[in-house]
């Protein structure tokens, strides 16, 4: 996501377009997650615009639409993933496929997981999100999962919502993240050169920085061992998110000097009346 209502004025200017607000965005952080694709395969004219809009280190997790992950369950898709790789082919190996299943999928289906990612194009970087709890606190269906993405050289990507629900929610973002993001165990552990890390912060800074600090080690390590992650930091109602991600990029570079700083962003002008 690289639109958000708040962030207009403070992140982009309001003078950007709508369809140039990616280029500004790519000032602030230097990855972002294709939420959009889930609901819809994008035209390829609108993934070329993407890829015009940002540099040729600039990452997209992209996900895999709904229709093949949660209605077809990745079972007889194979028109509708030639038609979401033809579209986001501009973005090359820039591109990371992002497949999130639904809770329900769980250990009996994960022979259908290694058979579409085996399928999948070589040298497409892929990563899966689970959210079955039995993968993470039933030893066996763990290492089923795990030996069926090492098999296609895929990531498991944790989404660790734990700080967030440590005290119940107080304003309506809250609220309506408590009643959808799953409450799974923190899970740290990589298992290719490209983790991906999805965090769920709290209501205020305070509480998403305190939270993020285990986080902060464990990606120092990944780097330190030269695997190349990617981290995306959330709140309940993200208008700090950029600010948030930026703050997270530097507590990591304090354990780990030479990495390569983020892009300094263009100014955004003051909001005026006339």
């Amino acid at each position: 996501m690289w639109t958000h209502k708040a962030w207009a004025g403070r992140f982009v200017a309001q003078s950007v377009p709508a369809k140039e607000r990616l280029r500004a965005y790519a000032g602030w952080c230097n990855a972002v997650e294709g939420n959009t694709t889930f609901y819809a395969t994008p035209a390829r004219t609108t993934v070329e615009s993407w890829a015009e809009q940002t540099g040729p280190d600039f990452r997209f997790v992209v996900k895999v639409p709904k229709t093949v992950t949660h209605e077809r369950r990745l079972v007889g898709v194979e028109a509708e993933m030639r038609a979401f790789l033809d579209a986001v082919e501009p973005l090359g190996d820039r591109a990371v496929l992002w497949t999130q299943l639904p809770g329900s999928f769980g250990a009996g289906e994960v022979d259908a997981l290694a058979r579409f990612l085996r399928r999948l194009p070589a040298g497409l970087r892929r990563a899966v999100e689970v959210r079955h709890p039995g993968f993470f606190t039933d030893p066996r269906s763990t290492s089923l999962l795990e030996r069926a993405l090492a098999g296609a050289d895929a990531e498991w990507v944790p989404f660790d919502t734990t700080v967030f629900f440590q005290r119940p929610p107080t304003t309506a973002a809250a609220q309506e993240a408590w009643e959808r993001k799953p409450r799974l165990p923190r899970r740290t552990r990589a298992l290719t050169d490209h983790p991906v890390v999805r965090y769920l912060g709290g209501e205020t800074a305070e509480e998403t920085v305190a939270g993020w600090r285990p986080w902060v080690e464990v990606v120092a390590g990944w780097l330190r061992e030269g695997r190349s992650p990617t981290v995306f930091l959330h709140t309940p109602d993200n208008d700090d998110a950029p600010a948030l991600a930026r703050r997270f990029h530097e507590d990591v570079r304090a354990l780990v000097p030479d990495l390569t700083p983020l892009p300094e962003p263009d100014p955004v002008e003051p909001a005026t009346l006339f």
